[in-house]
């Protein structure tokens, strides 16, 4: 796996914008490379000025939708057999696809948004979405609002921690629960302010 990471961020180092649109739509494409090791280290380069933040940004969102669309699209052609019997060569773990199907399950298309801050969900989502062949242009809204904050807020951090970015390695699911936790107390205390004004 150090190998493989090192070969990543050496990607990354030479070809920018282009490699992080890349490795981010493998991400999406349910290959497991870590968002927090592409955005970290993006984050990096902005805090070493060899990137913008707006450059970084745009390329995670561009690689990420690319993923999440590819993954719809096997989903609602293959279906849920054609990724039980093919998903182990393209090292997708069942359980993961369990996981990502449950909360599909429970939440319906809001899961699309509410998930992609989620750690393992986040990657996996798009599969029940198109198993489901829910609304494409809801699915494109949801996975683009709920993919821009947790791109944004990766990205902010890897500046934050400068060299030590790898940091966001150890603790990249406590990140998504911090950042959960902090966008539902936003969102209730937006709720409650919107309500007193009215």
């Amino acid at each position: 796996m150090e190998g493989l990471t090192q070969s990543f961020l050496n990607f990354i180092d030479v070809y920018g914008y282009f490699a992080v649109a890349v490795l981010m739509a493998m991400e999406n494409a349910c290959i497991p490379i870590p968002s927090e090791l592409i955005l970290g280290f993006s984050g990096y380069l902005i805090f070493a000025d060899r990137m913008t933040f707006t450059g970084a940004m745009t390329a995670g969102m561009i690689g990420g939708m690319l993923g999440s669309i590819l993954m719809y699209v096997i989903g609602s052609r293959g279906g849920r057999k054609f990724i039980d019997k093919y998903g182990k060569y393209f090292l997708m773990k069942k359980s993961h696809v369990d996981m990502a199907q449950r909360w599909f399950d429970k939440y319906g298309i809001r899961a699309v948004f509410f998930s992609r801050m989620l750690p393992v969900v986040r990657t996996f989502i798009s599969l029940p979405a198109g198993f489901a062949r829910v609304n494409f242009k809801a699915f494109l809204f949801y996975t683009f609002a709920g993919s821009l904050p947790w791109t944004a807020f990766i990205l902010y951090l890897g500046i934050v921690f400068g060299e030590g970015w790898k940091y966001l390695l150890e603790i990249g699911h406590t990140a998504s629960i911090l950042f959960i936790a902090a966008a539902v107390i936003i969102i209730a205390a937006l709720y409650i302010m919107n309500k007193r004004r009215k």
